[in-house]
């Protein structure tokens, strides 16, 4: 018994003795010093490799009258952009594929994430040119090319020339409504938008096509109504017609207890037949822009004809 205790102890210190050599070697400072120089040498080369063969993001603004250039772009407000350009890909992969309802609540998640990419970006000071641009191009996938190909190829095809025709005219309307949104930026009354935001001509189609599909409802007459109702929607993109944008909510003040009790009807409204309630929430917004434009119009009409009145 002890000669084996005897044994065990001494092949203990024999291990380590073993490891001693190697443990103070990888604590040794002056072999760290020595790698130190090589690992500094290893990222300069790695980064200048990566610079050569990736164009590093230059952003020039001015500061108090200088102008100050900036390398690099904020990671996450772009993510949330990337987040909706891959929901808009997956629609139209979803589409291509038959799943229509996937396809359309691919559309939803990508407006979810839209919305978000611009409020982070805003609360967390990393608002950038390149995110603008960015968020423009996925937008453009998302809320214009998805949309378009997704109702092409689950209805609009049937109608042959007619069908692609319709769906070509909303995705110009959603690229000529991205560009004016762009070159008005801070020139326009941030309450409204000029023009049916994209976003909401996505959903609007988006809905149409998961109503439609999940009620079998395919009828010629039916695709004839649809393909009007995307052509509309892409040309109340460029129209100057107003929307209220809700940009004038401020969502960090108190608000009354029922705000919050109405928000969770809604909810529960919605979750009760999704498709359906977004479709009618949607178009009820569509609406809301050339009705509110007719009101204002008549409404000018009668002050005038009141006014001329008044001065006989």
């Amino acid at each position: 018994m002890s000669q084996d205790t005897s044994k065990a102890s001494t092949s203990s210190q024999a291990a380590d003795l073993a490891a001693s050599p190697s443990e103070s070697q990888a604590s040794d400072p002056a072999l760290d010093s020595a790698t130190q120089p090589k690992d500094e040498e290893f990222a300069r080369k790695a980064h200048r490799l990566a610079e050569e063969v990736f164009e590093e993001v230059v952003e020039e603004k001015e500061v108090n009258g200088r102008k100050v250039k900036h390398k690099g772009i904020y990671l996450l407000p772009n993510l949330f952009t990337t987040g909706a350009l891959f929901s808009g890909f997956y629609s139209i992969i979803a589409g291509m594929n038959g799943d229509f309802s996937a396809a359309a609540i691919a559309i939803f998640v990508a407006m979810i994430l839209d919305g978000l990419d611009g409020r982070v970006a805003r609360l967390t000071g990393t608002e950038s040119a390149f995110g603008e641009q960015y968020d423009s191009l996925a937008d453009m996938v998302s809320f214009g090319v998805a949309p378009a190909l997704v109702a092409f190829t689950w209805m609009l095809q049937d109608l042959g020339q007619f069908g692609w025709i319709a769906a070509f005219v909303y995705v110009a309307g959603t690229a000529l409504r991205l560009a004016r949104f762009n070159v008005q930026v801070g020139s326009v009354d941030k309450k409204w938008f000029i023009g049916l935001p994209s976003p909401s001509a996505a959903a609007i189609v988006a809905a149409l096509v998961w109503v439609l599909h999940d009620f079998a409802l395919e009828s010629a007459l039916i695709q004839i109504l649809v393909a009007v109702v995307i052509a509309a929607v892409g040309l109340l993109m460029v129209s100057n017609v107003r929307y209220y944008s809700f940009k004038d909510i401020d969502l960090k003040n108190r608000v009354p207890f029922i705000a919050l009790l109405i928000l969770v009807l809604v909810i529960s409204i919605i979750a009760l037949e999704p498709g359906v309630m977004l479709l009618l929430l949607f178009l009820g917004y569509g609406f809301s822009g050339p009705v509110r434009s007719v009101v204002r119009r008549q409404t000018l009409v009668e002050k005038k004809n009141a006014k001329g009145e008044g001065t006989r």
